[in-house]
């Protein structure tokens, strides 16, 4: 069909009912930030979040790569379509009329807008069929089902609008065809029927079973799940085709009903079954979905994410072998957000092997304790692990080489640099089964094999270039993530120190009373220049409100190479520019990383140290620097909390 000419006001229209915040969380993962959101570009690759979405000006940005505009632009680009194309697609969602400058193309664009809704209404109707015939007498077994062996109530039946298809072939498509006169094309096109192999005609998709309403985030039903309810050969579970309503990958079964509550819980939970979920509904625990008997998506990831402020999900999979390897197949399919820090991934195993569904109606208290779990269910990090030592003899060579292999290639996926050491010692302790004299030794082993994760820089001529990894001699813990902390650190204060003048003695009490210090070299040679600028200027004017930053200028012809180094630091981009409006919490959240980083440095001295001891012989200092490593340790997880608290505080969300 010819793209068509679309009159200004369908496009105004279009652009006031949408939202760019809702269309872009669609495609990526936003956190608030301030007023604005903030996420990963999805036009260039990076892995610190540098794409910018502001709201009220319903408008986006890249640091990164500078690519930017609206609700528009953005379709345009990442789905590589037309602009008619994009408005079209954005009028049908948001039911919006559609005017074009040539009237008599207006029928043609009506008629496939409106497709969509005649898919909605046959299958609205259909469900109430299904609904009906489930409290007829052909229904019975199918009824009989839901209220003794699944215990569900007749207040849960009708809320996800339970129902039966009956037996027969050409039920169903009698009811629409003949009765209803719906044409026979749209019903196919529904999933409902399909044309026969041979011969002429259709018959019914679902026959003689349980019939679970599939609905969107608008409660349309937009295709169907169902269960066999004979032990015939024919498949236990059995959803809608793919139509142009229906796409399992994308669908989360009752997100309609759960997303407030996630929202309100500030936790999504995923369950595998239909009857997990409404078992939960039923018992009140609304902030769960089921995943269509698929592997989890990321598509679907991202549609739980914009309901949970702090990105919290809780996959509950069956705990046996099949929905062991289920959620394994999930964290592999959202592994980037996952391994990213975007998505907070818990995963719940419920014991003696059972769903959700079972689990809760086996005891009187079953919702109770199935809550508490929730609060306890560990990390999909943590949980991996867990499943490499499972049944492995960590005292025979070939298996501790092979889950030491493994703990590896997943600790090298981490991206967040604390993550990382939190868990390298963690897994040095795990694989040294309580003996305090192994710890370090494998710890150090461990973080010999760990790669540099260090972001890419651009050189002077704007290529991409990788840092190298520098080989570390042995049982020395490698540096390069404390380096990256701490040059984070330092010109975060830097730079607040230059552009806030309120918090500079803040800055020079707390550097003084924790005996911190500017350590990297570019760094400790601007903190000498703003203080030989500081001894000589004046107070700030209507003129200079900065003559700091003006001294510092002044500086630059006299020390070109030094202050090239650091000149960053004098400008501010919309990002620096929320760190310096945040410069109360931003200057206690650095400070904190350096206090961090002394005690990591404390525990790489004493690791030295502690591998240059006879065991034979200086037991007593043994014991001494192996309890200041654990001192250390447990101040680096207080510390990194510390900056995790800073970096939720409300304030800067």
């Amino acid at each position: 069909m010819k793209v068509p000419r679309l009159h200004p006001d369908t496009i105004e229209e279009v652009q006031q009912r949408v939202d760019i915040v809702d269309v872009i969380s669609e495609h990526i993962v936003l956190r608030k930030r301030g007023k604005d959101f903030l996420g990963l570009c999805p036009f260039h690759n990076e892995k610190t979040p540098s794409f910018s979405v502001s709201q009220d000006k319903q408008v986006y940005y890249c640091f990164g790569c500078s690519e930017g505009g609206n609700t528009y632009k953005f379709l345009m680009e990442i789905g590589k379509q037309s602009f008619a194309e994009v408005v079209l697609d954005l009028a049908r969602r948001y039911q919006v009329e559609v005017k074009t400058v040539e009237p008599e193309q207006r029928q043609e664009i009506q008629r496939q807008l409106t497709l969509k809704e005649q898919l909605y209404e046959i299958l609205a109707v259909t469900s109430s069929f299904f609904q009906h015939a489930l409290y007829q007498s052909q229904g019975e077994v199918a009824l009989n089902y839901l209220q003794q062996q699944r215990n569900i109530e007749d207040a849960t039946i009708k809320n996800f609008q339970l129902g039966y298809a009956p037996v027969g072939w050409e039920t169903l498509y009698r009811y629409l065809v003949e009765q209803k006169r719906y044409p026979v094309n749209l019903i196919e096109q529904a999933g409902l029927i399909k044309p026969r192999k041979t011969g002429s005609g259709h018959y019914d998709v679902f026959r003689d079973r349980l019939i679970i309403p599939i609905m969107d985030l608008q409660g349309r039903i937009i295709g169907f799940g169902s269960r066999s309810l004979r032990d015939e050969d024919q498949p236990k579970y059995l959803n809608s085709p793919e139509t142009p309503l229906f796409d399992k990958s994308k669908t989360l079964f009752a997100l309609d009903k759960a997303r407030s509550n996630i929202s309100q819980a500030d936790c999504a939970v995923v369950v595998e079954g239909y009857f997990d979920a409404i078992a939960l509904h039923e018992a009140g625990i609304a902030n769960v979905v089921a995943s269509l008997g698929t592997a989890f998506t990321q598509s679907q990831l991202k549609q739980l994410l914009r309901f949970t402020p702090s990105k919290q999900v809780i996959l509950n999979f069956d705990a046996d072998n099949a929905g062991n390897k289920a959620t394994e197949r999930a964290i592999k399919e959202v592994e980037d957000l996952v391994y990213g820090g975007v998505v907070q991934l818990r995963i719940l195993n419920l014991p003696d092997g059972k769903d959700a569904d079972e689990f809760i109606k086996s005891r009187e208290d079953g919702a109770v304790i199935y809550y508490q779990a929730l609060e306890n269910a560990p990390l999909w990090l943590d949980w991996l692990i867990n499943r490499l030592l499972s049944g492995k003899n960590l005292k025979a060579a070939d298996e501790f080489q092979q889950v030491a292999a493994e703990i590896i290639k997943l600790l090298n996926k981490l991206q967040d640099a604390n993550q990382r050491n939190h868990y390298l010692t963690h897994c040095a302790e795990l694989l040294s089964l309580g003996d305090a004299r192994l710890v370090l030794q494998n710890l150090a082993t461990l973080k010999s094999q760990i790669k540099s994760n260090r972001p890419r820089y651009q050189n002077n001529h704007g290529q991409r270039q990788q840092n190298k990894s520098v080989s570390q001699p042995a049982f020395i813990i490698p540096t390069d993530p404390e380096s990256e902390l701490l040059e984070q650190a330092e010109a975060l204060l830097l730079r607040i120190y230059i552009h806030h003048h309120r918090y500079r003695h803040e800055i020079i009490e707390q550097l003084e009373t924790k005996d911190l210090l500017f350590t990297v070299a570019p760094h400790r040679f601007l903190w000498q220049q703003i203080l030989s600028v500081e001894a000589q200027i004046l107070a700030p004017s209507i003129s200079d409100p900065n003559p700091l930053l003006s001294g510092l200028h002044n500086l630059s012809p006299s020390f070109p190479e030094g202050m090239m180094r650091v000149s960053k630091l004098f400008h501010l981009d919309e990002k620096t520019q929320e760190d310096v409006f945040r410069a109360e919490v931003r200057v206690a959240e650095a400070i904190a990383s350096l206090e961090q980083v002394n005690y990591q440095k404390r525990q790489i001295y004493c690791s030295q140290q502690l591998e240059n001891l006879d065991p034979t012989r200086d037991i007593k200092l043994m014991e001494y620097y192996y309890q200041e490593i654990q001192t250390a340790i447990e101040k680096i997880r207080q510390l990194e909390q510390i900056r995790l608290n800073y970096a939720q505080d409300p304030i800067i969300q």
